[in-house]
């Protein structure tokens, strides 16, 4: 206790030492030498900036002596990225931005030196929320499937797992509030409990990111990035609503921050309520209804040399399980069999920044409560009630830069422990502790290229208790486990001309089996088999190289993304030919796996037509066991294209304007594994138009949106639905309003 006093004091005294250092400048157009204003100025490290008035000045207080990148961002303007120096005292720099058809670079916070994406060596796809919604997703876990190599294995509309390149549930990592999502994200019956509104954007690792994060993102990583707290004395507040035709569906949420020139808070609540959802034959997806609330709060202090925050996250999901096309109603309140799931989400992260150092302490607890309700008569209990409670912790210290060469060392780690309250036992009472020790380094050469490496070690630890009685069917032992792993990454990016940037990645990752793959013994109702797991499994450990090259220049955008992910014991489940009752016993086994594949992306502005973007994307996963048979849920092939218009400052009244036409092909699906069926191809239309409007001073968005237009009646291969012959939706026109107060 005394030296975390101790610790504060020295941190306080810091802050007073330092308080008085200023950056401050104009901004300016290159081309014209105007000043520009509303243009943002960040620190990504240090989550400090300002905005440009309307003369082009701009001013940060407070900031810590050292070198720190700075992002200046502008729309119709190269983003500008440059390290600056930090003096004592009054600092100034003035910016000339060059203007750009390209669209802005977004910092990326998933990697852990946070650069722009042009300046990193692992490519990492990100797209803002609000551009997810723009193309009518209802939930997160649809938005996500119009990134490029990602999908979602969907149980009707309300739920959703990610897959990145062919792999899901625990091989793929979610991180909100810069901490891990933890919610039994074995089972792929739930989603993920958590709703877009308070979610600025996501970034999309795809490949093994275990020297980041350990176990469990050997597939790789979604990140979810929180909304920013308001800019130092300024606060702001806003108002969305949304009505989707299909469901009926309402979703409402509101939120407002504030900050001083230290203190700072934000606030956000949403409610989304839909009904049976309508496929393209008109007829509603009996009890595929679902309800959610949710709750987002941040408070948080930052001085020269100290910054903390503490966030919370409140999250409801009443979730409707879909069986049939039985009952045609509008009820919103889920029938049976229906899920409540509650996750409490609860982060601080702490950083102190010394004269050429730092040091981030990101602490997390996540509480998710899972009950499940079945088809008895003359019950009110839950059959299936499980409690998973996480602490977890993340500690990074980044050494001074030297020549250009910037390194981080870390540990990471958690204690889970797992608790059963109903009848029904898919996993049993178990407690799993992890700890990692990592290290990384980026380094810059001046013929702009950098490389990029690191080196981890990982050991979990996971302890379940007995659970029946050894004479009963469904018994499951004790178990005692223990699982180490090293894991690597390299990769190097190079400058091949002005224009065009290769990108080559090799890293290796690794994941321990989960408790069910470990310990089931009996019948797993969400996927109506009899699961049988093996105590003696072991990790499963990866190796993949990914090759990336891209071309931009102002008017067109080229990348062609491949990759080969060699895994060795890869764990998979399949039916070995016995039943109990009616359900048929699946046994968890293991053997070598390779999955690969990639994706092409195209966007062409031509000159002077600006304001046009043409879009193309294609992806593709193969997947595929040593003895040649496929795996099972690995997406189709598909190929997106999209015209896109954009139209910024139109007038004084309409800020600005887009529409798009998009057009999604999906393949034909016929590399199944035992237990599936082939899978039709089919063809969704998209179009939507909106834009920002300017109202008796207010600024209103509008957008409207059509999915698949033309009422197509399809099944995705990722549906749990497929097998018993249910398609997906409909037509579904959505419309959204947003009041910036």
């Amino acid at each position: 206790m005394k030296k975390i006093a101790f610790s504060l004091l020295l941190a306080m005294s810091l802050t007073y030492n330092y308080a008085q250092n200023t950056l401050n400048g104009t901004i300016t157009d290159s081309e014209s030498a105007l000043p520009l204003e509303q243009v943002t100025i960040y620190f990504p490290q240090l989550e400090k900036g300002a905005i440009s008035d309307a003369e082009g000045n701009y001013r940060i207080n407070n900031l810590p002596l050292g070198t720190y990148k700075l992002v200046v961002s502008y729309i119709g303007y190269q983003t500008y990225s440059r390290s600056i120096t930090i003096l004592s005292g009054a600092n100034s720099l003035r910016i000339d931005l060059s203007p750009s058809a390209i669209e802005m670079e977004e910092v990326i916070v998933s990697t852990p030196f946070h650069k722009l994406q042009r300046e990193n060596v692992v490519k990492v796809a990100h797209e803002t929320v609000a551009n997810l919604k723009a193309r009518g997703a209802v939930t997160l876990a649809q938005g996500i499937t119009n990134i490029p190599g990602v999908e979602t294995v969907s149980t009707g509309l309300g739920i959703g797992k990610p897959v990145i390149r062919g792999l899901s549930f625990n091989r793929v990592l979610v991180y909100t509030q810069g901490i891990r999502l933890e919610n039994q994200q074995f089972g792929d019956e739930h989603g993920l409990g958590i709703s877009d509104a308070g979610i600025e954007s996501v970034e999309v690792i795809k490949g093994p990111a275990s020297l980041l994060y350990g176990s469990d993102a050997l597939g790789g990583v979604l990140y979810l990035n929180p909304e920013k707290f308001a800019i130092p004395k300024t606060n702001s507040g806003d108002i969305n609503l949304n009505y989707f035709s299909n469901t009926e569906g309402l979703n409402a949420n509101a939120g407002f921050k504030a900050s001083s020139e230290r203190f700072k808070f934000l606030l956000r609540g949403s409610v989304a309520s839909h009904v049976d959802y309508n496929t393209g034959e008109d007829v509603r997806v009996t009890n595929s209804r679902f309800r959610e609330y949710d709750i987002k709060a941040g408070v948080g202090y930052q001085a020269a040399t100290f910054k903390t925050e503490l966030r919370y996250n409140y999250n409801r999901s009443d979730l409707g399980i879909p069986e049939e096309l039985g009952e045609q109603t509008k009820s919103r309140s889920p029938g049976l069999p229906n899920q409540e799931i509650d996750n409490h989400i609860l982060s601080s992260k702490t950083s102190i920044f010394f004269e050429r150092s730092s040091l981030d302490a990101t602490l997390g607890y996540t509480f998710n409560d899972r009950r499940e309700f079945e088809e008895e008569e003359g019950t009110e209990e839950a059959a299936l009630d499980m409690d998973l409670k996480t602490f977890s912790y993340n500690v990074q210290y980044r050494l001074p830069e030297w020549r250009n060469l910037e390194t981080i060392f870390g540990v990471q780690g958690m204690h889970q422990r797992n608790e059963n309250f109903g009848e029904e036992i898919l996993i049993p009472d178990a407690i799993t502790n992890d700890i990692g020790f990592l290290g990384t380094s980026h380094l810059h050469f001046k013929n702009n290229s950098d490389l990029q490496l690191g080196i981890r070690y990982d050991h979990r630890a996971i302890n379940g208790e007995a659970s029946g009685l050894p004479s009963e069917e469904d018994f499951i032992p004790e178990l005692d486990r223990n699982f180490n792993s090293f894991n690597a990454a390299i990769g190097y990016k190079m400058g091949l001309s002005k224009n065009l940037v290769g990108r080559l990645n090799l890293a290796t990752g690794f994941r321990a089996p989960n408790l069910a793959e470990l310990t089931s013994n009996g019948v797993h109702e969400g996927t109506n088999r009899f699961e049988i797991g093996d105590p003696d499994l072991g990790n499963e450990q990866n190796v993949q190289v990914d090759l990336a090259l891209e071309y931009s220049s102002e008017h067109l955008e080229l990348s062609v993304n491949g990759f080969h992910n060699t895994v060795s014991d890869f764990i998979f489940i399949e039916p070995n030919g016995e039943f109990v009752g009616e359900d048929a016993v699946f046994l968890y086994r293991q053997q070598d796996a390779r999955l690969y594949g990639g994706e092409v992306g195209l966007h062409l502005h031509p000159h002077p037509l600006d304001w046009l973007h043409v879009e193309s994307s294609f992806a593709m996963v193969i997947g595929e066991l040593d003895d040649d048979s496929s795996l099972p849920l690995i997406p189709a092939n598909s190929i997106t294209n999209t015209v896109r218009v954009e139209f910024n400052k139109t007038n004084t009244w309409l800020l600005n304007s887009y529409a798009f036409v998009s057009l999604q092909s999906v393949f034909d699906q016929e590399r199944v594994s035992s237990f599936e069926t082939f899978t039709d191809g089919y063809n969704l239309l998209d179009v939507g138009l909106g834009g920002n409007l300017l109202l008796f001073d207010q600024e209103v968005s509008l957008r409207l949106t059509a999915n698949n237009l033309l009422d197509k009646t399809y099944i995705a291969h990722l549906s749990r639905l497929k097998t018993d012959g249910i398609p997906n939706i409909g037509r579904n026109i959505s419309l959204g309003l947003s009041i910036l107060l």
